[in-house]
């Protein structure tokens, strides 16, 4: 293994949650009068931290949302993950392979401390995580697209940025990566890999993921219009 610790964004990558959050997301907005498709949510939302949406809410909108959006929108997500969530197919057999590697993991995302732990013990992979592997974007000043989330990450971890790698599966979560100087792998589950620019390598299984993790990387993938 080439990386001495390898950093999770946790939905889509560890659990399967952007179905749910963003059919939740876009229904509710779409109810407070700003209509939004589900793959407008995907499109404009997925890998962001909350206030993002505020953020395009107001600009595009010129109204803000309410003040217990962040309250309502969580307590339905939550309600849902405890339903209906599932881990990503495949990554129980990827941390178990770091382990056995020796390999430190941790899991950095823009969801709040509590939609970490619901989510994770929901699909029962807390237990491989605990409470010092855990990062939120509520833990630094900026969210992904910024580096800041990684990096901090990366220093409790006690591991140089260039020694990390990072698994993301949206634009800003690689853009965050890059960002920090971490080499990232994009997940192509929801994503197209012309999305995931600047990743240095794409995966569209979980199962492959290992191997990249093995093997010297590539240039930084690129989209069709950089391509000479």
């Amino acid at each position: 293994m080439r990386y001495d610790l390898v950093i999770f964004d946790n939905d889509g990558v560890l659990v399967d949650s952007e179905p749910i959050s963003n059919r939740i997301l876009a229904a509710y907005l779409t109810e407070l009068g700003h209509p939004t498709t589900y793959e407008e949510s995907i499109r404009d939302y997925m890998g962001s931290a909350v206030h993002r949406i505020h953020d395009l809410i107001l600009e595009r909108s010129g109204r803000r949302l309410p003040e217990e959006f962040d309250e309502v929108f969580h307590g339905r997500v939550f309600d849902a993950f405890r339903r209906d969530l599932l881990p990503v197919a495949g990554v129980d057999e990827v941390l178990r392979g770091l382990e056995a590697e020796g390999v430190p993991y941790c899991v950095a995302s823009s969801g709040s401390h509590e939609r970490i732990r619901v989510a994770l013990r929901k699909t029962r992979l807390y237990d491989r995580f605990g409470e010092k592997r855990i990062f939120s974007s509520q833990d630094v000043g900026r969210g992904k697209p910024a580096p800041d989330l990684f990096l901090h990450a990366a220093e409790v971890m006690g591991v140089p940025a260039e020694r990390c790698a990072v698994v993301e599966d949206s634009p800003l979560g690689v853009r965050a990566a890059v960002a920090a100087g971490m080499d990232v792998y994009g997940f192509t589950a929801m994503t197209p890999g012309e999305k995931l620019a600047g990743a240095t390598a794409l995966f569209s299984e979980m199962e492959e993921l290992p191997a990249l993790l093995a093997r010297t990387p590539e240039p930084p993938f690129r989209s069709g219009s950089d391509v000479a």
